[in-house]
């Protein structure tokens, strides 16, 4: 008999299985958060081997309507689509607090852009606006960059800097120039999802490497460059996104030497470590093969789409060209903008607004969550909260996006099959008032699933 009650079915293959579970999700009869039979027991209820019920769940779970857990089961997803990689960020209620994406704004930045827009208007070449951004940016531009660099301990000169129309063109590029499709990249097994985005565009294999709440393992790492040809490390030291970690100094040498002695290029994200200064970026240990990828979209503006890569010397051609066979350059209106603020001084003035920002925000997540196992830096944007076994993340993100509430599920970050059971909260958009009434939200949806006793 198949597992929907009352059926038989006669079945020789895989498919035949798969499809009548699929047909159940689909039509509700299984609903979202289900545990599935163990691959023994649904072998001996459609009478197969076990194998090819490893099979059936492999493609239930291609088709992103299970998830398998080691040592927990497998589970019904969700399909509302408020989970995953590329989740809806509209719902039906009034007020919308997402949690899903970081857009840090402040009150005075209105009036500074109203501002700026008028100064711009009011003076010098606008036909120049009106002219196309060269590859990697023009000089000025650069100069502003690496002065700016400077007070982040990076010393480097302007022609070291090409600027992109953000972070993820300018992870993207990165790629481009040291990578060819099959190439293997490793990245944390937890990692930001436009990595994974732009690997698979460029059809690239990723390989993952355990993390926890410190960083990499490094030593499997070094284990894994001896077996394979590894052609790039895609890391980010300070203020990991989801994990909220910082780098030790010594785990960054470390990273240095193993990066060295299996000669990868190193791509590192730096577009939260203005939140953490004083660090000693990787791009400084091993500058010879390091690619610093920045962005002033947290610090400035999203809007502004205004990135920069400090690049190797000898890699920097092969930059230009990837970033010339995409957009080309950067946008000249968004370019001079966020040159002004980097010259004037307004870029760091709203770096110590952020800072001050995201401890405030963190403090709030920390005391509404307390006890249910969230952790996140305390100078960071980002938390993570673990799920009891029983509030599975997909269903937990879509009875949230009823309640207005968006977040983000763990499997966006997971670059492994085995994908922990947590959601990522991103903390800084919304206002402070709406961002505890969300918290206190995520609080009862959780402590639902907890015993009496956890629930405080």
């Amino acid at each position: 008999m198949s597992y929907r009650q009352g059926v038989v079915l006669r079945v020789h293959r895989h498919t035949d299985v798969a499809d009548d579970i699929a047909v159940q999700i689909r039509a509700g009869a299984l609903p979202a958060g289900t545990r599935l039979p163990t691959h023994r027991a649904l072998a001996a209820e459609y009478g197969i081997a076990v194998a090819t019920a490893t099979k059936v769940y492999r493609v239930l779970t291609d088709a992103g309507l299970v998830i398998g857990e080691p040592g927990r089961g497998t589970f019904v997803r969700d399909l509302s689509g408020f989970a995953g990689i590329e989740p809806q960020r509209r719902t039906s209620a009034e007020r919308i607090a997402d949690l899903s994406f970081n857009q840090p704004l402040a009150p005075v930045q209105s009036e500074q852009l109203r501002q700026a827009l008028r100064d711009l208007a009011a003076g010098g070449d606008l036909a120049a606006l009106l002219m196309q951004e060269p590859p990697g940016g023009r000089s000025r531009g650069q100069a502003a960059v690496a002065t700016y660099l400077l007070g982040h301990g990076i010393d480097v000169a302007p022609d070291a800097v090409v600027l992109t129309a953000g972070g993820q063109q300018g992870l993207d590029a990165v790629l481009g120039a040291v990578t060819a499709p099959g190439s293997l990249v490793a990245v944390d097994a937890l990692t930001y999802p436009g990595i994974k985005l732009a690997a698979a565009a460029r059809r690239l294999e990723l390989a993952p490497i355990p993390v926890d709440a410190s960083g990499m393992d490094l030593a499997y790492l070094d284990r894994l460059c001896a077996r394979r040809r590894v052609s790039a490390l895609y890391c980010t030291p300070t203020l990991h996104n989801p994990l909220g970690f910082v780098l030790s100094g010594g785990d960054r040498r470390k990273l240095a030497r193993v990066a060295r002695r299996h000669d990868l290029a190193v791509i590192e994200d730096a577009v939260y470590a203005f939140l953490e200064p004083g660090r000693a970026p990787v791009a400084t240990l091993a500058p010879e093969r390091t690619f610093y990828v920045g962005s002033l979209s947290k610090s400035l503006a999203p809007g502004i789409r205004f990135g920069f890569v400090v690049t190797p010397r000898n890699r920097r051609e092969a930059l230009i060209r990837a970033l010339r066979t995409g957009s080309w350059g950067t946008s000249t209106i968004a370019t001079e903008l966020a040159t002004r603020w980097l010259t004037d001084g307004t870029a760091e003035r709203l770096e110590v607004l952020r800072r001050k920002d995201a401890r405030r925000r963190q403090d709030l997540a920390r005391t509404e969550l307390a006890g249910l196992g969230y952790h996140g830096h305390p100078n960071s944007y980002i938390g993570w909260l673990p799920l009891p076994e029983e509030a599975r993340s997909d269903v937990i993100a879509h009875q949230l996006a009823d309640e207005g509430i968006l977040v983000s599920t763990a499997d966006a970050f997971a670059t492994t099959k085995s994908v922990p059971n947590a959601i990522r909260l991103a903390l800084a958009t919304p206002p402070e008032a709406d961002l505890v009434r969300a918290l206190r939200e995520i609080r009862g949806h959780v402590g639902r699933h907890l015993p009496a006793r956890q629930v405080v």
